[in-house]
């Protein structure tokens, strides 16, 4: 039987499924699970054959948005940093967590280095064995977090030393190695964006417009696409405003928008112009330059 094409809806299964029927030579198409369920909103029944329905009207009247579905390597290295991601939570909780059950006694644990959180918590809880341990079930969990988290950082450290694009985009002010490696593989062809500006609106970095009759307002940021993307671009932003000593334009740019608009809308404005500048960068093969043609970069 001949198909001019099969279309599966955005979800999580849909990689291992679009993958498999793309290996049995199958014309598949990804479609937008937003888009869609817009489309079929006005319905009201639901069940999957009439999902499969509307998925093959979709495709015979072409009214639908197609979704890049991405490798299989890049959704391994999602799936390290997804686990990365969320060691790194858990850590915060169970500091959080031995910080809350302390100060109940009114003990403080202060602020302290990383290394000696642990020497800290030993050090309140001395001369109570009781209290002793309950942190000491709590900080031999931290300690096989910090071991895991430690292996995952070294094989992200090992990834990106291989990968020239992510050397490329780590001399951009603020990027790191989790935020290069992680743009790298949520835009993974950078030829598919038709141009550079559209990455911004890509990672949901652009605000939302409301215009309609007499109505005409903009709202807060769309928060679509990729939201590890979008919370590491943000972090890198406020890295590049508040820590990021060495001078550039892309700074000077940013703290002249803190000071008209305040921190949090420059922070989203010089995130979405990482977005557009690291896919330029990529696009040209060159690294980002902290001064503009013509510019006299000071002292």
């Amino acid at each position: 039987m001949f198909f001019e094409r099969v279309g599966l809806e955005a979800g999580s299964l849909a990689p291992a499924l679009y993958d498999g029927l793309r290996a049995a030579g199958f014309p598949v198409v990804c479609l937008d699970a937003r888009h869609l369920k817009a489309a079929t909103s006005a319905m009201p029944v639901k069940t999957d054959r009439i999902d499969a329905r509307n998925i093959a009207w979709a495709l015979q009247a072409g009214w639908y948005r197609k979704v890049h579905v991405k490798s299989r390597d890049s959704h391994r290295i999602r799936a390290v940093l997804r686990s990365r991601e969320l060691l790194v939570k858990t850590r915060g909780a169970l500091e959080n967590h031995l910080r809350g059950i302390l100060k109940a006694f009114g003990l403080k644990i202060g602020v302290v280095a990383a290394g000696r959180f642990e020497a800290r918590v030993l050090e309140l809880v001395d001369d109570d064995p009781v209290l002793g341990a309950a942190t000491d079930a709590i900080l031999r969990i931290r300690r096989e977090v910090l071991e895991r988290l430690a292996k995952l950082d070294r094989l992200v450290r090992d990834i990106v030393k291989a990968d020239p694009v992510c050397r490329l985009l780590m001399t951009v002010p603020g990027v790191g190695m989790i935020t290069s490696l992680a743009y790298r593989t949520a835009v993974e062809d950078p030829a598919r964006f038709r141009t550079s500006r559209l990455v911004g609106a890509h990672f949901g970095l652009t605000p939302r417009k409301y215009a309609s009759g007499e109505v005409d307002r903009n709202g807060g940021i769309t928060k679509c696409g990729d939201r590890m993307v979008r919370a590491l671009l943000s972090e890198a932003a406020n890295v590049l405003l508040t820590r990021v000593t060495r001078w550039s334009w892309l700074k000077r740019w940013g703290l002249e928008v803190m000071k008209r608009r305040g921190k949090l809308r420059a922070q989203v404005a010089v995130a979405r112009r990482l977005a557009v500048i690291m896919h330029r960068m990529w696009m040209d093969g060159t690294e980002f330059r902290p001064s503009r043609d013509g510019e006299v970069v000071p002292a």
